[in-house]
């Protein structure tokens, strides 16, 4: 008999003989560990308890070993808070509390940080050989049990293998292949141990993710089960003359059996520019909202509209309220059509439109919302506001005031246009250039009368002009003889004259600025 060994008891033969002729299941729930009394001894068959148990706890794990079915492993952590003894023997129990098997140990020490100084995690695994493995149970506590380092790498391994993100591959295949042997795949010589994206089989349920051997080829772990390869598993291609630094998605749709469902992949960088490409070949973003004002890309879209550009016309043949749908385009009124302008607080600051009547239009108005205002050249405006044939303007939203600027209008309306016509008055052009001009009424051969201007010139009068009316009834004898002006200030100017007649009339015209 070896050194160390595992028994099962006469207790546990009994214990499992009944077992099988009820066909209920042989349940091992613990295992304990004693000390032997204080010294190495053989344990015998006829046991049903350790010499001396110094610590009982649930079993690990309980699993029959690969190469020899009969055998079971059993598998329990002694936690690092308790020891401070030698462990010389082992004992597995049943859920009954029977001695099912007893394991000679070689003497080791399990310390407890407490009393020893030091303290450590104290692992024992048990082999023993049952007629009927597949006959036993491990009744375990999930709250209480400890899982062992192997046991968490595979359970770790196995569940990373599940996720769709896999380890990437050396090079992908560009169509049919042998799965077999070192060969080039996309100008890349793979060798033994090379994980390779095959996607191009003529049989495409044979496509997948593969190691390369010398011999046939093997699926990688992680992609060799149909619980492992799903829809949306994505993989990276490292090298390649066609391939490389590509990415490849798993399309197949449903559930999958491998070796049996078809399998296609999709190179999901095709589309987008590679992440040092200096050109990106007529890349397309959603538009935001047209007065977006947030962190968003902005499209050619967003900013050809944010410039300034009109996004369209539309001609208005009836009379409505504008929306903000018209915001942003050229509204071309017909005549007779009265336009409301968007109430101001049911748009952005900053919104626009072109109002125009047509060339021919007459009668073409434009008005607001009751609390709001429209000002030409800043200065509001009465409403509705009557455009001139062909005129127009753009409005702009600011607080709860629509402000014309630009277009006709603005400038008909401008002070720096600003005039009066008629026998007495003036005209501004914009360079600050101002004329007046009128008719004096009747004055007496030589009496000095003062005219006053329609408006002070701003700065100073430069210049008066004066002729007198030829009426074509009066004789020569009676006309205004000559003029002459006298002082002249900003706002008016005297003169006399040396004609026959106190009815003569004159002209005068007046330039300044």
């Amino acid at each position: 008999m070896a050194d160390y060994y595992t028994l099962l008891t006469n207790a546990g033969i009994a214990y499992e003989t009944a077992c099988k002729a009820a066909g209920v299941p042989i349940k091992l729930s613990q295992i304990s560990v004693g000390d032997g009394g204080g010294a190495v001894y053989n344990p015998a068959a006829t046991a049903t308890a350790l010499k001396r148990e110094v610590w009982r706890g649930p079993l690990n794990a309980l699993f029959q070993d690969e190469k020899n079915p009969s055998w079971l492993l059993a598998e329990v952590t002694i936690p690092p808070e308790v020891g401070g003894w030698y462990v010389r023997e082992a004992g597995l129990w049943t859920d009954t509390g029977i001695l099912y098997a007893i394991v000679k140990y070689p003497e080791s020490f399990k310390p407890v940080l407490a009393t020893s100084g030091s303290g450590k995690e104290f692992y024992i695994r048990s082999i023993f050989e049952t007629s009927n493995a597949s006959l036993v149970t491990l009744l375990i506590d999930d709250t209480v049990v400890k899982a062992t380092r192997a046991w968490v790498a595979g359970y770790v391994a196995d569940e990373l293998a599940k996720l769709d993100s896999k380890q990437s591959v050396r090079a992908a295949t560009t169509a049919n292949i042998v799965l077999n042997g070192a060969q080039t795949i996309d100008g890349v010589a793979v060798v033994t141990g090379d994980r390779v994206l095959v996607k191009a089989q003529s049989l495409a349920k044979d496509n997948g993710i593969y190691v390369v051997a010398n011999g046939a080829w093997t699926r990688s772990n992680d992609a060799d089960a149909s619980v492992k390869v799903t829809s949306g598993l994505i993989v990276s291609v490292e090298e390649g003359a066609l391939l490389a630094d590509t990415i490849w998605q798993l399309v197949t749709d449903g559930s999958i059996v491998l070796d049996t469902t078809a399998l296609t992949f999709q190179n999901i960088t095709k589309g987008f520019a590679p992440l040092n490409s200096p050109v990106l070949t007529n890349p397309t973003a959603n538009t935001a909202p047209q007065f977006d004002n947030s962190k968003a890309l902005a499209t050619t879209e967003f900013v050809t509209r944010a410039l300034g550009n009109f996004r369209g016309g539309t001609g208005i043949s009836a009379s409505r309220t504008l929306t903000g749908d018209d915001l942003g385009k050229r509204l071309e009124l017909a005549g007779g059509v009265t336009v409301a302008l968007p109430a101001t607080s049911t748009v952005p600051d900053g919104a626009a439109m072109l109002i125009s009547a047509g060339p021919q239009s007459t009668s073409s108005r434009v008005t607001v919302a009751a609390g709001d205002q429209l000002a030409m050249n800043n200065l509001a405006v009465t409403v509705p506001y009557t455009l001139s044939p062909g005129g127009d303007f753009i409005a702009i939203r600011e607080a709860n005031v629509w402000r014309c600027h630009s277009g006709s209008e603005t400038l008909r309306t401008s002070p720096l246009f600003a005039s009066s016509f008629g026998i007495t008055g003036y005209s501004k052009a914009p360079n600050g250039a101002i004329e007046m001009w009128g008719l004096t009424g009747g004055s007496a051969p030589g009496a000095v009368t003062p005219i006053t201007f329609p408006q002070a010139f701003p700065n100073r009068c430069w210049n008066i002009q004066m002729t007198y009316v030829d009426s074509g009834v009066q004789s020569p004898a009676t006309r205004g003889g000559p003029v002459q002006v006298g002082s002249f200030t900003n706002t008016g100017f005297s003169y006399s004259h040396s004609g026959s007649s106190s009815a003569s009339q004159h002209f005068w015209l007046a330039k300044g600025n």
